[in-house]
């Protein structure tokens, strides 16, 4: 008999990871079947939308078919049977880690993330690598060295980025869900760019181990989820610390889904009026405070609150994101791994070719600022002053977290945007992430759920940030909201 999940297969809107896990413990439906119906999805539908860069059907099935003997000799798994999307960025054995880059076109990885090696453990079937902005510097997934992702809601539209992949996958209905990365917004922004639920944890929260660093100070890696409740169970499975990380926490995880009932009544919910912004698209900021009022009317209070060092985030995000870029990306060099430019004379003639080759204008641009940023002559001037303002930037959010439990924002000051209508200027380009970078300065938690849509149909996300390793704060609220 066909299972009753897959007989569904062609709306996969509905199916959620806790509903495949229900549909699963029942006997519905196989993990084999499961796989299948979500790989008939993708032939069918992401030739539109090109979320993904690589997809493994015959290696899921070996894991789904190694799942169905799982349970049925009894053994249990959190995610057992699942399949999930992951950001070709995290390592997983013997897939493609290509960093959407010519640079690394071809490597396979030889080991597992830890995030990766966790998910695997609770039974979790690795599907498909999805696409993204080349080594996660971009906020469209328009600079990705192989496609350019689409908005499932308006392929005439930008899936954010850098996650965009992993969001549209989601968001379109050929993904059940995926893992992403978010350095100044990666995750929040395709989530609310596509209209699903994108989930920033604390920095120290999720091992970075198997995370091909963008920013190391930045980094953290999250789930892209259809609903809420399917957020928390995946960081409940990959959150904690891990020997391999040295910026991994030593903090009790929560069981996030067991707190999620609790709603918003009796808490003090923040507006930063500095994510108000003068010029702010007024589709967006009439949704927003359409869900800031839904909140009220569920019992919070909402009150007014400043982070007045939020006009220098740009600056100070850019200053050490690439910094940090300039000195992570040096390995890319063609000695080790990758892509090797053919004809060079000596050494440093095939570095340079090879880079020049390998690595696309978006990514030899943030180098070149960051090794400028870190120059002598400019390091006082630049670096150290970034991160002293840096200070500054978490200082406020620490303070307006003594009087509030979480802040309410919008994720962008704008839906998104048309396809190519940012590519050539940078500094526009850049603005995108001008209300998510604060969050992964200051280290705090964030989550962006659906709130609406424009008038035109594209989605509008809530920015939902909290102090670090709250998390389950935050889920409580975008629960409650998502389920008013």
């Amino acid at each position: 008999m066909a299972c009753r999940v897959a007989r569904k297969a062609m709306d996969l809107s509905n199916i959620t990871v806790h509903g495949a896990l229900d549909a699963l413990d029942r006997g519905e439906c196989s993990s084999v079947e499961l796989v299948k119906a979500v790989a008939a999805e993708i032939r069918e539908g992401d030739s539109e939308i090109g979320a993904y860069l690589t997809v493994d059907e015959d290696y899921a099935l070996e894991q789904a078919a190694a799942c169905d003997e799982r349970r049925a000799g009894g053994q249990k798994g959190r995610l057992l049977g699942v399949p999930i999307a992951v950001k070709d960025l995290l390592n997983v054995r013997g897939q493609p880690c290509t960093c959407a880059s010519r640079i690394l076109e071809g490597y396979i990885s030889p080991y597992d993330a830890t995030a990766i090696a966790r998910l695997r453990a609770e039974g979790a079937v690795f599907l498909g690598r999805t696409n993204m902005d080349e080594f996660a510097m971009g906020s469209t997934t328009e600079n990705s060295a192989f496609k350019v992702t689409r908005n499932p809601r308006n392929p005439g539209h930008v899936a954010g980025g850098s996650s965009g992949g992993s969001g549209a996958a989601v968001a379109g209905n050929i993904a059940i869900a995926a893992l992403g990365s978010d350095t100044g917004g990666s995750i929040r922004l395709p989530a609310g760019f596509c209209g699903c639920v994108g989930l920033k944890p604390s920095y120290g929260r999720v091992s970075r181990y198997g995370l091909t660093a963008y920013a190391s100070s930045l980094d953290q890696i999250g789930p892209m989820t259809r609903d809420v409740r399917d957020a928390a169970l995946l960081l409940k499975v990959i959150a904690g610390v891990d020997k391999m990380d040295s910026s991994s926490i030593d903090a009790p995880v929560p069981d996030y889904t067991a707190v999620l009932d609790g709603g918003v009544s009796g808490m003090k919910l923040g507006l930063p009026r500095e994510y108000f912004v003068e010029g702010m698209d007024p589709r967006v900021e009439r949704e927003v405070r359409r869900a800031v009022d839904e909140c009220a009317r569920l019992g919070a209070e909402i009150v007014d609150v400043s982070l007045p060092h939020t006009e220098y985030a740009i600056s100070v995000y850019y200053i050490i994101a690439t910094a940090e870029a300039s000195a992570n990306l040096a390995r890319f060099d063609g000695v080790r791994y990758g892509f090797r430019a053919e004809g060079a004379g000596d050494p440093i003639e095939m570095y340079c070719r090879t880079r020049a080759a390998g690595f696309g204008p978006e990514v030899k641009r943030r180098i070149i600022l960051g090794t400028y940023v870190l120059s002598s002559g400019y390091y006082d001037a630049y670096y150290l002053a970034a991160q002293k303002v840096r200070t500054l930037i978490r200082d406020d959010f620490t303070k307006v977290f003594e009087s509030c439990d979480a802040l309410l924002a919008p994720v962008a000051p704008m839906p998104a945007c048309r396809l190519g209508e940012k590519l050539g200027d940078p500094l526009q380009m850049y603005l995108i992430d001008i209300l998510t970078v604060t969050a992964n300065l200051a280290g705090i938690c964030g989550m962006s759920v659906p709130c609406g849509t424009t008038d035109n149909g594209l989605p509008v996300g809530l920015q939902i940030l909290g102090p670090a390793f709250r998390e389950e704060t935050i889920l409580k609220i975008g629960h409650a909201y998502e389920n008013s």
